[in-house]
């Protein structure tokens, strides 16, 4: 029954009646979600800006990495579980909670004392952000039908581009600023999240629906930990051990017998958090193994774009900010007129076929950048970025919550959305070996050719951007070269992953979208009225 229900073409038959809203309710609910996915988001976007000068501060060019993917490695590896949570306590509770846990987390990033501490701090920021990203997918799932989700997914997009602009623009004004610092990045999405705490109190009113779960312990055990060493490794390999060395072998060969365990426990559990249907699913298949790509490419520009702006360019982190609008205007207005499109006519698999072209052909010119690089070149292959992004990844979810029984709508996003932040964690992780190793070896190659003796320490302690432009010639030269072609092997490899996904894209079947193209109906059943609650037992929802 189950496994008809997920690969029918209409799943939502093997499901409850869905409750109808109205196109005002909607909206209000929308409201909430947008408010914590802004608040969120621009957690991420405002540090990437300010991290070269975070860890120059605290210690070090050779723990951007870690500073960085920490909290994509435990957003990543709690994305499913927070899926599964709301299905036992509800969407509401579930999604608060994350609000808190971020909220405090932020907190206690901005008053770390040292890098692990921040690290530390980070990762639990990380926790909050992987509840909110992906639980905010599942409420929308939950009160809009496929065929409407084009139009209100595209307003998520549009929140994420919002908060990729705004965040970098108010990181470098935060650290550019007299009297703030880089420690107000963390606070300054506090007063956000209360906010948006509040309103989703007040707006968010979800039908009460007993769902018969519980929580796979051994299988969270297992999925989280196989992620986790599969980070370590990408993010040690060759800084703090060989590549070729008895750690990497043993994270390695445990990172395969927790993911063996995984399946096991997944097989026999009564509620898996990834059901093992899903990967009998075409669809969630396709579309987790494109995420994976399209994380890498998104979170490793991200991270590792102001890094090029910075010390490669000279930018202030103000401007730096400034040069990432291109690329938020490009996915913009991409998301939220393929959303649109795809309400209108039902089609979607266009956009996402462009959309990774777009990305494959952005990350080959953006390797090809030099420190001589105009602003217009560089705006131009950052919005083509954009572009690219915008036209892919509200569309992946749109396309597997489509083809995904409505029982199996909690995991189907939170899956998604968890390959989505493994790419993305990969994807930084490797870069970040990549940068590190090709940025030592670099300036070991620079001094060597200029005759000059080697400083003492690794290129982790050359310091804040500011500290680097001050540097004397020809040593500045030299530390600015290093960057430029270390940037260049970072985006290169980059690009056999965006086709790789281009490729996977074209595989995709295109399946009809559930519902109607109307814009929005009076509610045939009150959302919290007595009809939702008699075609389900009432529990806390």
């Amino acid at each position: 029954m189950a496994q008809t229900s997920v690969t029918s073409h209409d799943p939502a038959a093997s499901g409850p009646a869905r409750p109808q809203y109205t196109h005002r309710q909607i909206l209000e609910i929308l409201a909430g979600l947008m408010m914590a996915m802004l608040t969120s988001m621009i957690s991420t976007s405002v540090v990437a800006t300010a991290l070269p000068t975070i860890v120059g501060d605290l210690g070090g060019q050779d723990q951007l990495a870690w500073v960085a993917s920490a909290s994509l490695l435990t957003m990543t590896a709690s994305t499913p579980l927070w899926g599964k949570l709301s299905d036992i306590a509800g969407r509401k509770l579930m999604f608060q909670t994350a609000l808190l846990i971020f909220v405090l987390a932020s907190v206690g990033a901005g008053l770390s004392q040292n890098i692990g501490q921040l690290i530390a701090a980070r990762a639990f920021q990380g926790l909050g952000v992987g509840g909110l990203s992906a639980l905010a997918q599942v409420i929308l799932g939950d009160v809009v039908e496929p065929r409407q989700r084009g139009r209100y997914a595209g307003f998520m997009g549009a929140v994420f581009g919002v908060s990729t602009v705004a965040g970098p623009l108010l990181g470098g004004f935060i650290v550019d600023a007299d009297g703030l610092g880089w420690r107000w990045c963390f606070y300054v999405c506090v007063p956000l999240a209360v906010v948006a705490f509040l309103v989703i109190q007040r707006v968010l009113k979800l039908p009460k629906v007993r769902r018969d779960t519980r929580v796979d312990v051994f299988g969270a055990f297992t999925i989280t930990g196989s992620a986790a060493l599969l980070m370590l490794v990408l993010s040690m390999g060759g800084t703090e051990f060989a590549w070729s060395s008895r750690w990497t072998y043993l994270l390695l060969g445990g990172a395969a017998v927790l993911l063996v365990l995984a399946v096991v426990a997944e097989r026999a559990a009564h509620d898996p958090i990834l059901p093992p249907r899903l990967f009998r699913n075409r669809m969630f298949l396709l579309t987790s193994f494109i995420s994976i790509c399209v994380g890498m490419a998104m979170f490793g520009a991200m991270i590792y774009m102001p890094q090029y702006l910075q010390i490669a360019k000279g930018m202030s982190p103000t401007a730096s900010g400034l040069m990432t609008l291109p690329l938020v205007l490009g996915m913009l207005v991409t998301s939220t007129g393929s959303g649109q499109v795809v309400t209108r006519t039902g089609r979607y698999k266009l956009f996402p076929v462009i959309g990774m072209l777009c990305v494959a052909v952005a990350m080959y010119l953006l390797s090809r950048l030099h420190t001589d690089s105009s602003d217009l070149i560089v705006g131009a292959d950052l919005a083509l970025l954009g572009i690219g992004m915008g036209l892919t990844l509200q569309i992946l979810i749109l396309a597997a919550q489509n083809a995904a029984a409505p029982a199996d709508l909690a995991s189907t996003t939170s899956g998604v959305s968890f390959f989505r932040n493994l790419g993305g964690a990969m994807g930084v992780a490797a870069f970040g070996a990549i940068l590190t190793n090709r940025v030592a070896h670099e300036i070991t190659a620079g001094f060597r050719a200029a005759g000059i003796p080697l400083p003492s320490g690794k290129s982790g302690g050359l310091g804040s951007p500011e500290e680097i432009q001050k540097l004397p010639e020809p040593v500045h030269g030299i530390v600015q070269d290093a960057f430029t072609n270390a940037m260049e092997a970072v985006f290169l490899v980059g690009v056999p992953v965006a086709v790789i996904g281009f490729i996977a894209v074209l595989a995709l079947k295109e399946l009809p979208l559930r519902g109607s193209a109307g814009r929005g109906k009076p509610a045939a059943q009150p959302p919290d009225g007595t009809r939702a609650a008699t075609a389900t037992s009432p529990t806390p929802g």
